[in-house]
C-alpha cells in the first residue's frame, strides 16, 4: 500500500462521524488520525468505530493544524464544489479522488489528507496550508457530503496504489522553497494586492508537481542565485 496516508479531522464536531472515519480506516488498511481540535471521544465514538476502537483510541490529538501536518510530505485539503466561485483562487485546481490518486501514486511519503467542520469546512488561513485541492463530484442537489463518507471515498480510492518507489520532498525543504517564493515576489516588486494569489497559484503549482528532494535542492539553489543576482545589480 502506498503512499503512508494521514487522515486530519479539523475540529470535528460530532463524534459518530470521528468513529466512523476511523473504521473506514480499518476497513482498508491505514492507521495514522490526527485529530484537531476534536469534540468529546465517548460512548457514540466507540460504537460508530465498532471494531477500529483501537484505532479510535490511539488517534493523535493536537491543537493546531501545524501540529498535525506535521512532517507531512504533501498536504492535501478536501473541499466541496458548491460556492466555488467565492475564493476560487484557494480551492483550484481542483481533483477528484482518481486524479488525486494517478498524482501521487509511487509517491514514497507521508501525504496528509484534511477534512474540515461539518457545518463550515476547512476555513482560508487552513486552505492555504495545502499544497494540492481534492473534491468528490456530486449531485447539485446535494452536493456537500458527510465527512465520514467523504473520508471512506477518499480511502478507498488510495487503498490499491503500487509500492512506492519514488521519493518526495520533505515538508523542512518545501516551506524553505516556499519561503523563497515569498522572498523572490518581494524582490521583485510584484504588486502588493496580487502577491498572495501569486504566491499561492504558485505554491499549487509546485505542490501538484510533487518533487523530489533533489528536485527541491535545485530550485532553491537556482533562487539563491537570482537573488544573489539581484543584490548585485542594487
Amino acid at each position: 500500500m502506498s503512499p503512508n496516508l494521514r487522515i486530519i479531522l479539523v475540529e470535528p464536531l460530532y463524534q459518530g462521524n470521528v468513529g466512523s472515519v476511523a473504521r473506514s480506516m480499518k476497513n482498508f488498511g491505514y492507521n495514522d488520525l490526527v485529530l484537531v481540535n476534536p469534540c468529546p471521544l465517548e460512548g457514540e465514538a466507540r460504537a460508530m468505530a465498532s471494531h477500529a476502537q483501537d484505532l479510535l483510541e490511539s488517534a493523535t490529538i493536537v491543537s493546531s493544524l501545524k501540529e498535525a501536518i506535521g512532517d507531512a510530505n504533501l498536504v492535501i485539503g478536501t473541499s466541496g464544489i458548491s460556492g466555488i466561485k467565492e475564493d476560487e483562487h484557494l480551492r483550484v485546481p481542483l481533483y477528484t479522488p482518481k486524479q488525486m490518486k494517478e498524482h501521487i501514486e509511487n509517491a514514497d511519503g507521508t501525504i496528509a489528507v484534511l477534512f474540515g467542520r461539518e457545518d463550515n469546512g476547512l476555513s482560508k488561513e487552513e486552505l492555504k496550508q495545502c499544497d494540492m485541492i481534492l473534491t468528490i463530484p456530486t449531485t447539485d442537489d446535494y452536493p456537500v457530503m458527510n465527512i465520514s463518507h467523504a473520508a471512506t471515498v477518499v480511502l478507498y480510492e488510495m487503498s490499491d496504489m503500487e509500492d512506492p518507489s519514488r521519493p518526495i520532498a520533505n515538508r523542512f525543504d518545501l516551506e524553505l522553497l516556499y519561503e523563497h517564493l515569498r522572498e523572490m515576489l518581494d524582490d521583485i516588486g510584484h504588486p502588493e494586492h496580487k502577491k498572495e494569489k501569486t504566491y499561492l497559484m504558485l505554491r499549487r503549482i509546485f505542490g501538484r508537481a510533487v518533487l523530489t528532494p533533489r528536485e527541491v535542492q535545485t530550485l532553491r539553489g537556482i533562487f539563491r542565485g537570482i537573488q544573489k543576482s539581484n543584490e548585485k545589480d542594487e
